[in-house]
C-alpha cells in the first residue's frame, strides 16, 4: 500500500492526520515516496531496535552492503533500501566496514554496491570484507543469491575493479548471481535506476512482502537525517574569497569562507564539502566558435530543455575527458593519430590526464556534429569534494575551504580546473550549491589525550586547520605535531600566523616545515619525517594517531615509504613486519588518509 492509498479506516491515525499525510504524499514523486517510506521505517527501527533475525525468517531479508569513498555508493544503497522497504521487504542496510564478514554464511540474498579507488583499490569501508572474501577463511556460499553494482571512472585504468573482484569471488565461492553485474561510469544515474528496477524484480521470488520494519543499521542516520545532499544541495553564499599565497608564488591558493545560513547543516572535522560549479563563459564561447554551433540552439537533457550555451555552462562537463569521448572524437575527426591514441588504453589515460575538451577540438577538430549529439556524448557535471578547513565549534554556521587553483599551460593556452577556477573567480555574495560529504574514516581520536601527527603538504593542510580549531575549542592540550610543506616559506606558508599562534599557546606541540625550493636541494615532508624518525616512532609507541592528507599520486606514496623507513630504522623491524605494523595502525584507526 502506498502513502496515497492509505485509508482512515485501516490506520491508527486520525482523519485529519490521514488527510494531511495524503496531501503531502500527493506532492511527491514515486522516488520521493520510496525514500519517505524508508525514512519512516528506519525511524521506527531506531525507536524500537529489532534485529533482522527477530523480524523475519531466514531468507526473507535483503542485505545491502555498500563500500563508498565519496558517498555515491551509500546514496545508491540507501535509495535501493527505501524502494525495497516501500514494497514491504525487510532490508538490512550496512556499510561494509560495519558488517561482520562471518555473517555471510547466514545470508541468502545479498546486494553489493562498491566503488573503486586509485589503482584498482577498494574504498576504505570495503577493505576488510574484500580481504576476507579473498582469503582462505571465506566460507562456501552455495546458499547465497547476490547482485553487484560496481562504481568507477572509465578514465582510470582499473575501471570498476573492486566490483569485478567482489563478483568473481562470490561466484567462485558458489554463490548464484541474481543478475549480471553492472559497471557504472561517472554518469551513472540512468544505469543505476534501470539496475534497481531489475534487481527488485529479480528478488521477488526470494522474498515475501511483509509489514515488518526495515532494519537499517549504520546507514540510518546518513540516509534519513540529512536534508541537504548531493541530490539536493544547499544554495549557500560566499562570504570571503582571499588569495593566501604570495604575489610571486608559483601557486594560487585561496581561503574561502561560505555561509550555511539557516540550513542547519552540520559537519565534523575530517568531512568534505561537495561544490557544484559552472563552466567558465570564455571556455564555452571557445567551444561554440570552434564547433561552429549556435549557443541558442535548444537541446534536451533528461526530458528538460536548455539552450546549448546553458547546457555547456551549467550541465555538462567540459574539463574532464573520458575514454568514450576520445573514441567519439577519433571517429568523427577521422584523425589517424587520435584513433591510435583511442585504441591504446595507456595512451588514452595519459591524453585524458593532460587535455580538456577544448584541447581535443583544437588538436583534432570536427565540424560535423550537431548540438544535441554533442550534449548526448558529454558527461554531466559532477560536484568536486574539498576537505573542510574549519570546525563548527569555531565558525558556527560557516564552512571554510582551502582551494588550490588548478592551471596548466598547454601550447601557450592556460587551462583551468573547472571547480577551482569557478571558486577562484567567485565574488563575495555569490551563491553556490553545496552539501556535506561525511568521512568517518578521517576523524580525531575519541580520547582527547591521544597525541596526533598530521602530515599535510600544500592544500592537504586544510583538514588539520579544522582539527586544531576543534581541539582548541574543546580545550584539548594533548600533543599535536604538524608536518607541512610547500615551495617557498615567504610565499606559500599557508595559515602561517595561525600555526604560530597555536605553537605559542601550546596547542600545537611541534611544527616541522619543508619548503622545497628555498635551497638548492629540494626538501619535502618525507625528508623531514625521516629526519625526525626517532621522535615519530616514540610518538607512535605512545599511541599517537597518524593522519595524511593531500596528493595521492606521488606525495602519499613517498610519505608512506618514509613512514615505513622510520618503523624499520627506529622500530628495529624487518620490512615485512614494518609493513604489517603500519597496516595494523590502519586497522586500529590510528593511520587515516584523505588523499586525492
Amino acid at each position: 500500500m502506498s502513502l496515497k492509498e492509505l485509508s482512515p479506516l485501516a490506520s491508527p491515525l486520525s482523519v485529519s492526520q490521514v488527510a494531511q499525510l495524503q496531501q503531502f504524499a500527493s506532492e511527491l514523486t514515486p522516488l520521493q515516496q520510496a525514500w519517505v517510506s524508508g525514512y519512516l521505517a528506519a525511524s521506527v527501527g531506531a525507536a524500537s531496535p529489532i534485529s533482522a533475525s527477530a523480524q523475519t525468517q531466514p531468507g526473507n531479508t535483503l542485505t545491502i552492503l555498500y563500500g563508498s569513498q565519496t558517498g555515491n555508493g551509500r546514496g545508491i544503497a540507501s535509495q535501493l533500501a527505501a524502494q525495497a522497504s516501500a514494497q514491504g521487504y525487510a532490508v538490512n542496510l550496512s556499510a561494509m566496514g560495519d558488517y561482520n564478514a562471518r555473517s555471510l554464511k547466514q545470508e541468502q540474498l545479498l546486494v553489493v554496491i562498491v566503488s573503486t579507488q586509485g589503482e584498482g583499490e577498494a574504498p576504505d569501508d570495503a577493505i576488510e570484507l574484500h580481504k576476507f572474501l579473498a582469503s582462505k577463511r571465506a566460507p562456501r556460499l552455495e546458499q547465497l543469491h547476490y547482485a553487484v553494482l560496481a562504481l568507477g571512472d572509465s578514465s582510470y585504468e582499473f575501471f570498476c575493479q573492486t566490483g569485478k573482484e567482489f563478483d568473481e569471488r562470490l561466484a567462485a565461492l558458489g554463490a548464484q548471481s541474481l543478475l549480471a553485474r553492472v559497471d557504472c561510469d561517472v554518469d551513472y544515474q540512468q544505469a543505476v535506476e534501470q539496475w534497481q528496477q531489475q534487481l527488485l524484480t529479480a528478488v521477488q521470488p526470494h522474498l515475501q512482502s511483509s509489514a515488518q520494519v526495515v532494519a537499517i543499521d549504520s546507514a540510518k542516520q546518513a540516509s534519513a537525517s540529512a536534508v541537504f545532499s548531493k541530490q539536493q544541495p544547499y544554495e549557500a553564499e560566499i562570504l570571503l574569497s582571499q588569495k593566501i599565497t604570495g604575489r610571486d608564488s608559483i601557486k594560487d591558493t585561496r581561503h574561502i569562507e561560505i555561509d550555511l545560513g539557516e540550513s542547519g547543516i552540520q559537519y565534523q572535522p575530517g568531512d568534505a564539502l561537495g561544490v557544484y560549479f559552472s563552466n567558465y563563459a570564455t571556455l564555452v564561447d571557445e567551444l561554440l566558435s570552434s564547433l561552429q554551433l549556435d549557443g541558442e540552439t535548444t537541446v534536451a537533457i533528461q526530458q528538460q530543455e536548455y539552450s546549448l550555451r546553458q547546457a555547456l555552462t551549467e550541465v555538462k562537463e567540459l574539463t574532464q575527458l573520458y575514454p568514450g569521448l576520445v573514441q567519439f572524437w577519433a571517429e568523427h575527426s577521422a584523425s589517424e593519430e587520435l584513433q591510435a591514441i583511442a585504441a591504446d588504453r595507456e595512451q588514452t589515460r595519459l591524453f585524458i590526464k593532460h587535455h580538456q575538451l577544448a584541447d581535443l577540438q583544437r588538436l583534432y577538430p570536427i565540424t560535423q556534429v550537431d548540438a544535441q549529439h554533442l550534449v548526448d556524448v558529454l558527461r554531466p557535471i559532477t560536484p568536486r569534494l574539498y576537505s573542510i578547513a574549519s570546525s563548527q565549534r569555531e565558525v558556527d554556521t560557516e564552512v571554510h575551504l582551502t582551494v588550490g587553483l588548478v592551471a596548466e599551460l598547454r601550447d601557450d593556452i592556460l587551462r583551468y580546473g573547472a571547480a577551482s577556477g569557478f571558486l577562484a573567480r567567485a565574488q563575495e555574495g555569490q551563491k553556490l550549491r553545496v552539501y556535506v560529504e561525511a568521512n568517518k574514516h578521517f576523524r580525531l581520536p575519541t580520547e582527547p589525550d591521544t597525541p596526533v601527527i598530521m602530515i599535510g603538504p600544500g592544500t592537504g593542510v586544510a583538514p588539520f586547520r579544522a582539527f586544531m580549531q576543534e581541539r582548541a575549542a574543546q580545550g584539548i592540550t594533548a600533543d599535536s605535531w604538524l608536518f607541512f610543506g610547500n615551495p617557498h616559506f615567504e610565499q606559500d606558508f599557508l595559515y602561517q600566523t595561525e600555526w604560530q599562534q597555536y605553537l605559542k599557546n601550546g596547542q600545537l606541540s611541534r611544527l616541522s616545515l619543508a619548503f622545497s625550493r628555498d635551497q638548492q636541494q629540494k626538501i619535502y615532508v618525507q625528508q623531514r619525517i625521516r629526519e625526525q624518525g626517532e621522535a615519530v616512532w616514540q610518538w607512535l609507541q605512545r599511541g599517537a594517531h597518524l593522519y595524511l592528507c593531500g596528493d595521492a599520486e606521488c606525495m602519499a606514496k613517498d610519505v608512506q615509504q618514509a613512514l615505513l623507513d622510520v618503523v624499520v630504522t627506529h622500530g628495529g623491524l624487518a620490512v615485512e613486519a614494518a609493513t604489517e605494523y603500519l597496516e595494523n595502525l590502519r586497522l586500529q584507526g590510528r593511520f587515516q588518509k584523505d588523499v586525492y
